[in-house]
């Protein structure tokens, strides 16, 4: 019974271990080059205009992956450095609270966040206001432009698709839920705040993740690289080689490669559409095979049947012999019957 048990723990290891995900062996210094190389261009090019208004660039991640994923997923991604800065505005949205007006509403919630720590929130909004007053697409475009990131109240977030309109998405400004009924409420919108999302299609092999910008130092870039790629390949969902080629880039500036798969995952690759095929083929085959089988049974069900019947004996078919056609009396050959010329007088003679 031990030896079963260790054999089952066994097995159980291996799997466990196969079904980790790979481990892509990151080389820090040509990373940190790659930092440093693009914060000198980025100082090349900046003017005495945006040094004074220390204006900075986002600074991202751009992955290509082995394969087009089969579902659509969003990675939250914490960060040991914060991407945003102090000037940055969030908006946070949540849910109406029974008997209370919007205003009271926000009021309330204006103060549980004063009470639990929250300084990073500089507006709320309650969700019937944004039903209301920001219904024109107008309003709803300066709501957009106001703030730099949205936050929303885990208990609505599924109702807001429909009220703040596709620009929210395009411009990758969709709210973010957060659960205000958490005991750390805090540090839940601390994390996500100054950490990222990375947004993964099912139309395309490419993503991106912001994780960091201009204004930080080349160390603490480093480690945020760092940090958003293990994080992005533990929570990934796909099996088999995952990333080809991780990109480094600005807003204005070139991609520069920081990682480059190795080609021996594309005979792998090659190797697991090959099992693929083979077992497909295999599959089509043994339903061949089962319904030849049916076939088969089938007719010879068949003509087991039709051999203990009797034979009908053959009679031969008689043709019925036509009707001679009757001639039909012409107009010439009727005679005229000459009326009687008494009347009724003597008709009733004849009578009598």
């Amino acid at each position: 019974m031990r030896k079963h048990q260790l054999g089952y723990l066994d097995k159980r290891e291996e799997r466990s271990m196969a079904d980790k995900p790979e481990e892509l062996p990151l080389d820090r210094v040509q990373v940190k080059k790659a930092v440093q190389a693009l914060q000198a261009f980025l100082k090349t090019k900046s003017t005495p205009d945006s040094l004074l208004l220390d204006e900075s660039q986002h600074l991202s991640l751009l992955f290509t992956l082995w394969k087009i994923p089969k579902q659509a997923q969003t990675i939250r991604i914490p960060l040991p450095y914060g991407i945003r800065t102090d000037t940055d505005e969030v908006c946070l949205f949540t849910r109406d609270e029974p008997n209370m007006t919007p205003d009271q509403t926000q009021r309330f919630y204006k103060k549980l966040l004063a009470e639990r720590g929250v300084k990073n929130v500089t507006e709320v909004i309650p969700y019937k206001t944004l039903r209301t007053e920001y219904k024109p697409f107008e309003a709803k475009r300066r709501l957009l432009g106001n703030f730099d990131m949205f936050l929303s109240d885990d208990r609505i977030r599924r109702l807001l698709s429909s009220h703040i309109g596709k620009h929210f998405y395009e411009r990758k400004k969709e709210p973010l839920s957060v659960n205000l009924q958490s005991k750390k409420l805090a540090l839940d919108i601390q994390r996500t705040i100054q950490g990222t999302t990375i947004s993964i299609s099912k139309k395309g092999c490419c993503c991106m993740a912001r994780v960091a910008h201009s204004g930080m130092a080349a160390d603490e870039i480093a480690e945020n690289i760092d940090s958003a790629v293990s994080t992005i390949v533990t929570k990934l969902r796909m099996k088999g080689p995952l990333i080809k080629i991780i990109h480094l880039k600005s807003q204005s500036s070139v991609a520069l490669p920081i990682y480059t798969s190795n080609l021996s995952n594309l005979t792998l690759i090659e190797e697991t559409q090959k099992q693929a095929r083979t077992a497909m083929d295999a599959k089509k085959n043994a339903s061949k095979q089962k319904s030849a089988k049916k076939e088969q049974k089938y007719t010879e069900k068949n003509s087991g049947a039709e051999g203990e019947e009797e034979i009908p004996q053959l009679v031969p078919i008689v043709t019925p012999k036509k009707k001679a056609k009757l001639e039909k009396p012409t107009k010439k050959g009727l005679a005229k019957v000459p009326k009687p010329t008494g009347g009724k007088k003597d008709f009733f003679k004849l009578l009598h």
